[in-house]
């Protein structure tokens, strides 16, 4: 008897764009994929929309902030994949600086935490030069409030 086949999502749409390792460039990524999410029939300003934009924002901030090696851009790919489900993947020139969840004592580390919230799994891959952080989002939200599936992602945020 064989092994049993496994059924993985397949691609159905992709976009990939690279950008100046800019705060310019961090916001014209994030415009940038909310028109595709629009034209793939993610309508701007829904829940599935916003989810994404955050995820996107952060993971941008973070390859602009502590990924950035001079001369070099960082690179933005959106994978819709069958049945719905979104990976956002930000790949940028910094290998050594790894992304993580702090306990948000200070001004700074709580990104990642919404990355978390937003997303049903996030991670790092290694590149020849570089990592890449992807976020996948599941299938399209239901509800109408802006929610996650590990409850309110805002929460996090609140003392």
């Amino acid at each position: 008897m064989s092994e049993p086949e496994r059924h993985t999502a397949a691609p159905v749409r992709v976009f990939t764009q690279r950008f100046s390792s800019t705060r310019r460039g961090a916001r014209l990524a994030r415009r940038l994929a909310l028109l595709q999410l629009h034209d793939w029939g993610i309508p701007h300003r829904t829940p599935r929309s916003v989810a994404a934009e955050q995820v996107l924002a952060e993971l941008a901030a973070n390859a602009i902030t502590h990924g950035r090696v001079a001369g070099r851009d960082f690179e933005v790919r959106l994978t819709l994949m069958d049945g719905g489900a979104l990976r956002i993947e930000v790949a940028d020139a910094r290998g050594d600086r790894r992304p993580e969840i702090r306990a948000g004592d200070g001004v700074s580390g709580y990104g990642m935490r919404l990355v978390d919230a937003y997303a049903d799994a996030w991670g790092v891959t290694d590149r020849v030069i570089g990592k890449t952080v992807w976020a996948e989002l599941g299938a399209p939200l239901s509800s109408p409030a802006l929610t996650s599936p590990h409850g309110d992602p805002l929460a996090l945020l609140r003392p």
